[in-house]
């Protein structure tokens, strides 16, 4: 069974109270794999009836990022992007539903690497991206209360 990972208030991927977000929420398939399902809104686009590509990249990265975050929001692994490589194979629609799916490559401790796709309905690539991943320094975060501001896995109803 898929474990949902927490959320942000304010993330533009992933933050449930950012009005302008795409409020994206992601479960852990299996250690290293995540998916979320997409529908993206004409807010998004760029292109008549197509998604921006900049959104589509976002979401791309973002999916990297989580690969190796886990589903414990007290203690997540934190990375930073350090290279993003994405191709954009197919026009991204608006208003279907789709998606978004990553998988860690390579794991070297405060290196890593991994890969994300987002998919239409029939399993088609619309765009893919492969990443170097960074880890975040513990200290940047130690300390903080991750919920008081806004990290934590909100309830189903709350997307």
């Amino acid at each position: 069974m898929a474990l949902r990972q927490a959320n942000s208030r304010g993330c533009f991927i992933c933050g449930l109270e950012n009005p302008a977000g795409l409020r994206l929420v992601f479960y852990e398939e299996q250690p290293g794999e995540v998916f979320a399902d997409v529908l993206l809104e004409p807010k998004y686009e760029g292109f008549p009836g197509m998604a921006h590509g900049g959104v589509v990249a976002a979401m791309l990265d973002e999916a990297c990022g989580r690969v190796l975050m886990g589903s414990d929001p007290r203690n997540p692994r934190f990375m930073y992007t350090a290279r993003l490589e994405i191709r954009y194979r197919q026009p991204v629609p608006l208003n279907r539903r789709l998606r978004l799916q990553g998988k860690a490559l390579r794991d070297r401790g405060r290196i890593a690497t991994a890969k994300a796709a987002l998919l239409n309905a029939e399993g088609k690539v619309l765009a893919d991206a492969k990443a170097l991943l960074v880890g975040v320094p513990e200290e940047v975060y130690r300390g903080v209360d991750l919920e008081s501001v806004g990290w934590k896995v909100y309830p189903e109803e709350a997307k």
